[in-house]
């Protein structure tokens, strides 16, 4: 069993953070331990993915860096993998303008 508590295998990059961030790939049926409460993967995850340090209710803000990358789409309940199928993004896509179009207009 992996324990985050006692390793580098999840981290939070800042002190306000809501979630913990893989520090290394894991397999289905990996057990690691969030706040003392374990938990088992369901799938595999790559490094770098996120996983709730607590409870993130609907529409609360998901942290990461210390700054908001997010929105939860649903309740995510504390070790559970927090991505696209219960997060959104609130960032506009800037990087898309319509044909012809200048930025800033």
């Amino acid at each position: 069993m992996k324990n985050s508590e006692n390793s580098t295998f999840l981290i939070r990059i800042h002190a306000s953070d809501n979630i913990l961030v893989l520090a290394e790939s894991v397999t289905a049926g990996s057990s690691y331990t969030v706040n003392g409460v374990n938990h088992t993967f369901e799938g595999s995850l790559n490094l770098g993915h996120k996983i709730a340090s607590h409870t993130i209710r609907k529409s609360e803000k998901v942290i990461k860096y210390g700054i908001p990358i997010g929105s939860a789409t649903c309740d995510i309940k504390p070790g559970e993998h927090v991505h696209l199928h219960n997060m959104q993004s609130d960032y506009l896509p800037t990087y898309t303008l319509d044909e012809g179009s200048k930025f800033g207009s």
